[in-house]
């Protein structure tokens, strides 16, 4: 079965707090606040769930920016249809939420374990500042799929690429069908360190071998 096309995606059902103005406002209450950054947390992992996006750059959601210039070329998903502008704007409301509340609400993400800062192979260290992974499942969550997979399919003691592993035919219909392959790396990395996995070669050409 093969994955919906980017215009067979149905558009992103927000949630009933998104469409209040109070939600965009910084809360002062401790436990308010709370509540308010456990909510867009869940919003940010559900809307990006929805449109499979795994990397935001968050420069293209400052205040100055325009939401208009916001496009595929910033994220990481499988439909360049994603309305990325919408996340943290609401234009029927006219509401915005600052560039300091969204580093607020990433901050929290990060301390949950579902943000981490991205690092693109081969950057000096600065390259990946701007951009974060958003983990809606975890590199570890992945690698619990993809061995279920792996038992189901009888792959063990067969040696796959990691093309193969995301864009292969047999894995067609799966969770992980066309994930990125940056993030399949981080799922496999997984399978290795609890000895379920070895991988070898090259970048351009590395093979994956289930235990």
């Amino acid at each position: 079965m093969s994955q919906p096309t980017a215009r067979e995606i149905p558009p992103f059902t927000f949630p009933r707090e998104y469409h209040f103005p109070p939600f965009f406002t910084r809360q002062t209450n401790l436990t308010t606040h709370h509540a308010q950054l456990t909510k867009w947390s869940s919003l940010i992992l559900s809307f990006c769930q929805h449109y499979r996006i795994h990397r935001l750059s968050l420069s293209q959601f400052t205040t100055t920016a325009t939401s208009s210039t916001a496009t595929s070329s910033s994220l990481t998903s499988s439909s360049s249809a994603a309305p990325l502008e919408t996340l943290f704007h609401n234009p029927t409301i006219n509401r915005r939420l600052s560039t300091a509340d969204i580093k607020d609400v990433i901050d929290f993400m990060r301390k949950q374990g579902r943000v981490e800062s991205y690092a693109p192979t081969g950057a000096n260290g600065d390259g990946g500042k701007d951009v974060v992974w958003v983990y809606w499942r975890t590199p570890e969550e992945w690698a619990e799929i993809v061995e279920r997979w792996v038992d189901e399919t009888a792959q063990r003691g067969v040696v796959l690429t990691v093309y193969e592993i995301t864009e292969g035919e047999t894995c067609r219909g799966t969770e992980f069908y066309g994930l990125d392959q940056e993030l399949m790396m981080k799922a496999l990395q997984v399978l290795v360190k609890r000895g379920r996995a070895q991988i070898f070669g090259q970048e351009d050409s590395q093979g994956v071998k289930f235990f």
